[in-house]
């Protein structure tokens, strides 16, 4: 008898427990939402349910869209393009640094003579091709380089040369 005693409370407890969950849709609302938009005369319907206790629950709010990379040429480099297109014949009368139709319609004969896919923007190929890659000259190492080609072998002394002769594993 005691042992029912224990039992009676928690029992209670389990259903208890087990009805409120089960009742819990019971109190869903659902809500129904109408946008119209200003390009068509139909309208849209959204359902949604939500429980009554989390009405005051926050809503994910919209990423807003951020444009990323460049958006527009600047006028100085459009100049840069203009002279080269200019000097390649495929743009005439003078540089101005708007990048207007006329420009825009020669830069894509210059890629689409070269045989490749023609843009609105140029790509990096068409400027390099036009001589108007990147300039390296500001680089850390650019200052006192040496583009000059290697010494000649005879001026190698021997002792290195037998030495670079046995690590490359010739003349054993």
């Amino acid at each position: 008898m005691e042992g029912i005693r224990v039992l009676l409370p928690k029992a209670s407890l389990a259903i208890l427990f087990s009805a409120a969950l089960v009742a819990t849709p019971a109190f869903a609302t659902t809500t129904t939402h109408k946008s119209a938009t200003s390009r068509k005369a139909s309208s849209a319907t959204h359902t949604s349910t939500t429980f009554a206790h989390s009405r005051g629950a926050h809503r994910p709010k919209a990423k807003s869209h951020k444009l990323h990379g460049q958006q527009a040429i600047e006028p100085s480099r459009v100049m840069e393009i203009q002279q080269a297109l200019i000097r390649e014949h495929y743009l005439t009368g003078e540089a101005n640094g708007n990048w207007d139709a006329t420009t825009q319609a020669a830069m894509q004969k210059f890629q689409s003579d070269q045989g490749w896919q023609t843009r609105l923007i140029p790509d990096s190929r068409a400027l390099k091709k036009l001589g108007l890659g990147p300039d390296y000259s500001g680089a850390i190492n650019a200052e006192g380089a040496s583009f000059t080609p290697p010494a000649p072998a005879s001026t190698i002394p021997p002792s290195q040369a037998a030495g670079f002769a046995a690590a490359a594993g010739v003349n054993k």
